[in-house]
């Protein structure tokens, strides 16, 4: 039963950090400027925000 709440988890981590890189790469770099991020940033922002899930 453990093994299936650390997949669990693990596939939400991933669903997480493709959401964000998919909705983060959509924004136009005017965009991205306003909320203060790069594009170089992108990857990093979805690690630390599946890190939180």
């Amino acid at each position: 039963m453990l093994l299936w709440g650390f997949l669990a988890r693990q596939f939400r981590r991933w669903q997480t950090y493709n959401r964000t890189v998919t909705e983060l790469s959509k924004l136009d770099d005017r965009s991205l400027a306003d909320i203060n991020v790069s594009r170089s940033e992108i990857r990093a922002l979805a690690r630390h925000a599946s890190a939180a899930v």
